[in-house]
């Protein structure tokens, strides 16, 4: 999906100007994951840890996943104001309704980037902590409560619900990709796009907890072997912290888009895809 640009004889509107500023962060974002390959730690602990750990990460990230989207968003949904963000998130959609101008659009990213931010912090105190007492693990159902309260957050900072089965597709597939390299993050980032746009789907949620449960686990296997070493533990745990702010990076820049698309679409406009 691609804005057309400035049209001959017109200013860009403030709208225009958002999406074409959502491109550049989207290009920017796909482009840095592009040039990463395995880190030289990875490498050289791939030597030494044990290989039924990658069967041992998938099975706890999957259960983490059911245990959240089934029991635990009552729990999420205490451990902040849901409300005050539904408050806000009107005041801004109040706001951008009289007068749609960049800063008033802007108003729902920075809304989402508090949230970011929050989280971000009580991931690397969380991650640090166990990390200290060599807990590696244990602590998957923690961090995916974390990783999924985060884009709960950001969803809310944009007016969107969580808690149908397609909108946890969604945030499924946001996770999955924002960890992706290469071809496949190009192919998973157009996949989403294009269901953004109303012209594609997501394939269903049993499988996307799979599949994301086995890339979370591919990319965290071995700093989670080093997060259950004491002391040595703490660079472990700061990889929680690095991995969050990568998924929330990534699904800020999705919601935003979901967000002008369809307020263009409310707006009858021309958007081209691309």
């Amino acid at each position: 999906m691609e804005f057309p640009g400035k049209r001959p004889g017109k200013k860009s509107t403030a709208l225009e100007k958002e999406w074409a500023a959502l491109k550049k962060s989207e290009a920017r974002f796909v482009e840095r994951q592009k040039e990463k390959g395995p880190s030289i730690i990875n490498q050289k602990l791939d030597r030494v840890v044990p290989e039924k750990l990658k069967g041992t990460l998938d099975a706890a990230f999957y259960k983490a996943f059911q245990l959240v989207f089934e029991k635990g968003g009552t729990v999420i949904n205490k451990t902040y104001r849901k409300e005050d963000g539904e408050y806000r998130q009107k005041l801004n959609a109040y706001a951008v309704g009289l007068k749609e101008n960049r800063k008033n659009l802007k108003a729902f990213s920075k809304q989402a980037g508090v949230s970011k931010t929050k989280n971000l912090l009580i991931s690397g105190v969380e991650g640090i902590g166990t990390g200290v007492f060599g807990i590696g693990i244990p602590d998957i159902p923690l961090f995916t409560g974390v990783i999924l309260k985060s884009l709960y957050e950001i969803a809310v900072s944009y007016g969107y619900a969580y808690e149908s089965e397609r909108e946890q597709e969604f945030l499924l597939e946001i996770i999955k990709t924002a960890l992706e390299r290469g071809g496949e993050l190009a192919e998973d980032n157009e996949r989403i796009n294009r269901w953004i746009e109303g012209t594609g789907g997501l394939e269903e949620k049993k499988v996307l907890m799979r599949k994301t449960a086995d890339r979370l686990s591919e990319e965290l296997l071995y700093m989670k072997f080093v997060q259950g070493l004491p002391v040595v533990g703490v660079a472990g745990g700061l990889s929680d912290c690095v991995y969050l702010k990568k998924i929330t990076d990534y699904a800020e820049l999705k919601y935003r888009r979901r967000f002008l698309w369809e307020r263009n679409a409310a707006g009858e406009g021309a958007w081209s895809r691309g």
